[in-house]
């Protein structure tokens, strides 16, 4: 059984508050097979967006039907204010996307890649090129052989293509996928610049710790339909536990007094060695009290975050279909 957030829960709009991205009942079947089943979703202008969910949930298909490189079968998307299916020609050149790897010709350079790519947008100015590669941080590379890059130089070039028409919606599927610990960091780093320079960013991602780090909205797919669309602060959010911190010598004498307790049948010590509780009434103030009266006083004491891996796992099936 899919879990899903209450109705109710609330949602931060981006700087403006205008839908930059708009889906309605989205839906592709391939067969008796449902890729994406009635999917709703608002990203808003000024959002750095999750689209979070499995491998094989619908996050790509979902994202070729928003850059009308595949048709619905039914629902539509609107980007900017325009319907995809109708208005392509109008909104796209306001659209850069990066899916899945970036195709680069890997025997010429960073340059003339993006100047070959320029040619068959009618043409950009050496000028913008300058300005991209130096966005993505690859001036001093730019005229070496692409087959020379790493795979995060790469990743950053082939944002730096989606970047060429500047873009006032950027849509990136998977940019982490296969990077080294440098990579990640260097491409949130990007991302971060971008969405300060005002674009829209929609980043379909299976990182969560990335999501978590730079995204202020997410939605989670699965088995193509949408489980929750919500904020990563509502989403983290914990449920009335502490994580509270003590010497370590006290933690397990100070778990068992806990657990004797009608509000601390399910404390726990985790891997760290941070007693996780509720709290008497649920109040903080009076947890800490608690403890200190009984000859455990915390070092620090704070509401508990929930760990947005098990959140996923817990809202979504692990055993998903083979929608891509």
């Amino acid at each position: 059984m899919v879990e899903t957030m209450s109705a109710t829960t609330p949602r931060a709009t981006g700087v403006s508050g205008e839908v930059a991205i708009r889906t309605n009942g989205l839906t592709k079947q391939y067969g008796e097979r449902l890729a994406v089943n009635t999917l709703n979703l608002e990203v808003y202008r000024g959002d750095i967006f999750g689209f979070l969910g499995p491998n094989g949930a619908g996050k790509t298909t979902t994202i070729r039907m928003m850059l009308h490189l595949i048709t619905p079968t039914s629902g539509s998307v609107e980007v900017l204010g325009h319907d995809i299916a109708t208005d392509s020609a109008e909104v796209l050149p306001r659209v850069g996307a990066l899916v899945e790897t970036p195709a680069l010709y890997l025997y010429m350079s960073g340059r003339d890649n993006l100047r070959a790519v320029g040619s068959v947008l009618g043409g950009v100015p050496e000028s913008r090129i300058d300005e991209v590669l130096d966005l993505v941080r690859l001036k001093g590379r730019e005229r070496d052989k692409v087959k020379t890059y790493s795979l995060g130089m790469k990743q950053r070039l082939g944002v730096a293509i989606a970047l060429l028409q500047d873009p006032d919606v950027l849509v990136l599927d998977e940019p982490a996928n296969g990077l080294d610990p440098a990579g990640i960091v260097e491409m949130r780093d990007l991302l971060r610049t971008l969405a300060a320079a005002g674009k829209t960013i929609f980043i379909s991602s299976h990182v969560l710790t990335e999501v978590r780090q730079i995204c202020t909205r997410v939605a989670i797919l699965d088995q193509g339909r949408l489980v929750t669309e919500t904020t990563i602060e509502e989403l983290v959010k914990g449920h009335g536990e502490f994580a509270v911190q003590l010497e370590p010598a006290h933690a397990r004498e100070a778990l068992a007094l806990v657990r004797a307790q009608p509000w601390g049948h399910d404390a726990r010590i985790d891997e760290q060695g941070i007693l996780i509780t509720a709290a008497p009434d649920g109040h903080g103030r009076d947890l800490n009290l608690f403890l200190i009266h009984a000859g455990f006083a915390p070092e620090t004491i704070a509401p508990q975050a929930q760990d947005l891996e098990q959140i996923f796992l817990r809202l979504t099936n692990s055993n998903s279909g083979d929608a891509q």
